[in-house]
C-alpha cells in the first residue's frame, strides 16, 4: 500500500539525499583532546548502556560510580567503564565538522560519546498550522543541541531508513525548513498522492466521502508506522548506543479491524466495462487512469483489516532492543480539537480521539525512556526540556556474566541516591555462539582473501559484461540458478527479463506485452517453460522456471520472447547459463527501488543504477546462516560503503541470500557487491550512471 507521495515528503528526501553530496564535499580534522578518552572494547559479551538521571525534571551531574548500580537478568554487574559525558551545541555552523567520507561517516556513528538523532517528520499526521508553528523552535533547539560530536538526520514516512544522511551542520536543514514551512498534509482537502487518488475514483471525494476518508486516514497510519519500524530497525544496526527520535506529529489512533468499513460511503460506485482493456473499472469509462473494481474492493478489505495497535506493540518492543528512545512533540500545541468540528454531535467522539493520539505519543515516550511533549503551547519550552534531557548522561560499561544465548537480556539500572529517577535501555539482544563464531571465521577469511591471480581473473570476468550495457537494446535478461534447502531439494532457475525503456518513443509496450520463457540443455529440448503477462505500463518481470528432475552440471541455455499487446512480432533474447554442481549456486537477480519506481522494489535486468537510487542483489543459498557482503570497487579494493546482507525464504522452497545499498555515496563507475556464503563466494557487478 505504499506509495510516493507528492509535495514536501519529496522535497524532504531529496534534501536528505541532497545532504549526503554536500557532507562528502566538506573535509575533516581531528579535534584536539586534552585530555584521554577511555577505550571502549568490543567482545561479544560487552555492553554499554548510557543512563539518564534526573531529580525534579532537572540532570543530576555529579554520580559517581559507586552510586550506581546495573543488573542483567536480575544478576548484578561490575562496572568496567564509566563516563560522565556533559554536551552542548551553540556550535559556529563553520566549526561543525562533517564527514568527508562514508567510511567517515560510519566512524562518527560509532563513537559512543555521539549522540545520534533523527527529527521524523510526520507529514500525513501534521496540518499545516503545526509545521508553520514548528519551524523555528525546531531549527534552534537543533543548533542548541548539536554539538562537535553528534549526528542529525531527517527522515519521512514516505523516505526509507536506508536513505538517512547524518550531518553536524543544520544551514540547510534551517533553510529547507524556511522554504518548506507548509510541510503538513493532514488538513490538506486536495489529495495529491496518487494511490489516494484512486480511492477518491473509487468511493468518492475527499474528505466528504467517509469510506474516501477512512481509507486515506488508515493508509497515512500504516505508512507512519511502517516508517518508524524500518528507522529503528536501521539504527539498531547503525551502532549499538542510544539513539534519540525526535517525532513531530500530532499523534494516531491506532486502527484496529472494522468490518463496517466495507458499509460505509452510502452507494456504492458505478462499475463498468472498459472497452479498451475489457475490464471493469469505476466510474466514467472514457476517463482514462480509472481504478479497476477489483482494486477498490482489494485496498478496502485490506485496510480494514489492519491491526495498528499490534504494530504500535511491536514499534515499542524493536525500539527498545534497538536501544531507541522517542521524543514525541505534538506541534499543535494545546489544541481544543481534534478535527475541525462541523456537527454539533461530534465533540465528544472527536475528545476521544484527541485524548487517543496524545496517549498513544506519550506511550510511545514512556515505553522507550524518552519524552513527550503535548498538550502544552510552549514549544520553545518542550524543546527547552528535550535538550536538557539529552545534554547530561552517564556512559557505562560492563562485561555480561549471562549466557551467549541469543535471548533478549534485560536491564536494569538504578542509582544509589534519595529522590533520583534513572532512565536507560530496558535490554539487548545477546549473540548466539554461533553467531560469534562466524564474525570470528568471517574476519579470518577477509584477513586470508583469494589468491590474487584468480581473484583478479574473477573479478575481470564479473565486471566485464557491463560493457554490453552501453547502449539499449529491447530486452535484457538475467538468470540465476540454485538448489532448494532440503536433502532432496530441487533445482530452479530463476529469471528476470527487462523490456528496453528506449522504446517508449513508438509506445511499443504501452498497452502491455507478454513474456514466454524456456530452459533447454545447449543443443537439447525444452525441459521447462514459463509464461508471464506484464500489465501495461509495465517493463520488467521475474519468474521461476523448476525443472521436473533435478538439473545435471553443465551449460543449457534460457530464451526469452517478449511480445508486446498490440504486436505481431516478439522481441527474443537468448542468454547461456552454467549450472554448478549441487548446493553450488550460480548467478545473481537484481532489483531497484527510487524514484523512478515510486520508491517500490522492481525486478531489473539492466544493471545500469543512479545515485538516486538502491540496489539489492539476490543470490540462491542453501545456508540457513545469514553471510557477509560488501563493496568493491573495479579493481577489487573493498569501499567503506555499509551493505545491508540477510536471508529470506520464499513460498516456492527457494532460499536466497540479500545484499542492498543507496547508491548516493557513490561516483558514477563500475561496482562489485561480493557475496560470502561459507566457502561460496559470487561477485556481482553493476554501473553507476550519472
Amino acid at each position: 500500500m505504499h506509495g510516493q507521495r507528492c509535495g514536501m515528503p519529496a522535497a524532504v528526501a531529496h534534501f536528505a539525499l541532497g545532504a549526503a553530496a554536500a557532507a562528502a564535499a566538506l573535509a575533516v580534522a581531528a579535534s584536539a583532546q586534552d585530555q584521554p578518552r577511555p577505550t571502549f572494547r568490543t567482545e561479544a559479551n560487552y555492553v554499554r548502556v548510557d543512563a539518564y538521571p534526573t531529580k525534579d525534571g532537572i540532570p543530576v551531574d555529579d554520580l559517581t560510580q559507586d552510586d550506581f548500580a546495573v543488573l542483567e537478568n536480575g544478576a548484578p554487574q561490575r562496572l568496567e567503564q564509566f563516563e560522565h559525558v556533559v554536551a552542548g551545541g551553540r556550535l559556529p555552523q563553520e566549526m561543525r565538522r562533517e564527514p568527508n567520507t562514508v567510511a567517515g561517516s560510519r566512524a562518527a556513528l560509532q563513537n559512543p560519546r555521539a549522540r545520534v538523532f533523527v527529527v521524523f517528520l510526520d507529514t500525513g499526521h501534521v496540518d499545516v498550522g503545526g509545521s508553520h508553528n514548528i519551524r523555528r523552535p525546531l531549527v534552534d533547539a537543533l543548533n542548541t543541541l548539536i554539538g562537535e560530536d553528534d549526528l542529525v538526520a531527517f527522515m519521512t514516512p514516505d523516505m526509507s531508513a536506508l536513505d538517512l544522511t547524518f550531518a553536524r551542520r543544520t544551514t540547510t536543514i534551517e533553510s529547507m525548513l524556511e522554504k518548506h514551512w507548509d510541510w503538513g498534509d493532514r488538513d490538506r482537502t486536495v489529495l495529491v498522492d496518487p494511490v489516494e487518488q484512486q480511492y477518491e475514483s473509487c468511493f468518492g471525494p475527499y474528505p466528504t466521502s467517509q469510506t474516501t476518508q477512512a481509507l486515506v486516514d488508515r493508509r497515512r497510519e500504516k505508512i507512519t508506522l511502517d516508517a518508524l519500524t524500518d528507522l529503528v530497525t536501521y539504527l539498531r544496526g547503525a551502532r549499538e548506543e542510544r539513539k534519540a527520535v525526535i517525532a513531530i506529529t500530532d499523534g494516531w489512533l491506532l486502527y484496529g479491524e472494522d468490518a463496517r468499513l466495507t458499509n460505509m460511503g452510502g452507494s456504492p460506485p458505478t462499475v463498468g466495462l472498459n472497452p479498451g482493456t475489457g475490464r471493469l473499472q469505476v466510474g466514467d469509462q472514457n476517463v482514462p487512469g480509472r481504478v479497476s473494481a477489483d482494486e477498490c474492493t482489494k485496498a478496502l478489505m485490506l485496510l480494514s483489516r489492519i491491526d495498528d495497535g499490534l504494530e504500535f506493540r511491536q514499534l515499542l518492543d524493536r525500539a527498545n532492543t534497538a536501544n531507541t528512545s522517542f521524543y514525541p512533540l505534538d506541534p499543535r500545541g494545546l489544541p481544543a480539537f481534534d478535527t475541525p468540528i462541523a456537527d454539533p454531535a461530534l465533540p465528544a467522539a472527536d475528545g476521544a480521539m484527541l485524548r487517543q493520539r496524545q496517549q498513544t505519543l506519550r506511550t510511545l515516550a514512556e515505553n522507550t525512556d524518552g519524552l513527550a511533549m503535548v498538550s502544552t503551547n510552549d514549544l520553545a519550552g518542550s524543546f527547552r526540556k528535550i535538550v536538557n534531557d539529552l545534554s547530561s548522561y552517564y556512559l557505562l560499561g560492563y562485561y555480561s556474566t549471562g549466557r551467549l544465548d541469543g535471548k533478549f537480556h534485560s536491564i536494569t539500572v538504578r542509582v544509589q541516591r534519595p529522590g533520583v529517577q534513572v532512565r536507560a535501555r530496558r535490554g539487548y539482544l545477546a549473540a548466539t555462539p554461533d553467531a560469534a563464531r562466524r564474525i570470528v571465521a568471517s574476519a579470518a577469511t577477509a584477513a586470508a582473501p583469494t589468491p590474487p591471480d584468480a581473484a583478479a581473473a574473477a573479478l575481470t570476468a564479473a565486471i566485464a559484461p557491463l560493457a554490453g550495457f552501453a547502449r539499449d537494446v529491447p530486452l535484457r535478461v538475467q538468470s540465476a540458478v540454485g538448489w532448494k534447502p532440503g536433502d532432496a531439494g530441487a533445482s530452479f532457475v530463476a529469471v528476470e527479463g527487462e523490456l528496453s525503456a528506449a522504446r517508449e518513443n513508438d509506445d511499443v509496450w504501452k498497452s502491455g506485452a507478454v513474456a514466454t520463457i524456456e530452459l533447454a540443455p545447449s543443443g537439447g529440448a525444452s525441459i521447462a517453460t514459463a509464461r508471464v503477462t506484464l500489465a501495461a505500463g509495465t517493463r520488467s518481470f521475474r519468474t521461476t522456471l523448476a525443472p521436473p528432475e533435478p538439473l545435471a552440471a553443465g551449460d543449457y541455455i534460457v530464451r526469452a520472447a517478449a511480445r508486446a499487446t498490440d504486436a505481431t512480432l516478439p522481441t527474443r533474447e537468448t542468454i547461456h547459463v552454467a549450472v554448478p554442481t549441487r548446493p553450488h549456486a550460480a548467478g545473481a537477480i537484481w532489483l531497484r527501488r527510487g524514484p523512478l519506481t515510486a520508491n517500490r522494489e522492481t525486478p531489473t535486468a539492466d544493471l545500469r543504477f543512479r545515485r538516486s537510487e538502491q540496489a539489492k542483489v539476490e543470490v540462491p543459498t542453501s545456508s540457513a546462516q545469514p553471510g557477509a557482503a560488501r563493496l568493491l570497487d573495479r579493481a577489487g579494493k573493498p569501499l567503506a560503503v555499509p551493505v545491508a546482507a540477510a536471508i529470506r525464504d520464499d513460498a516456492d522452497g527457494s532460499r536466497w541470500m540479500t545484499a542492498q545499498l543507496a547508491l548516493a555515496p557513490l561516483a558514477p563507475g563500475d561496482y562489485v557487491i561480493e557475496l560470502a556464503d561459507g566457502d561460496n563466494r559470487t561477485l556481482a557487478a553493476f554501473r553507476v550512471v550519472p
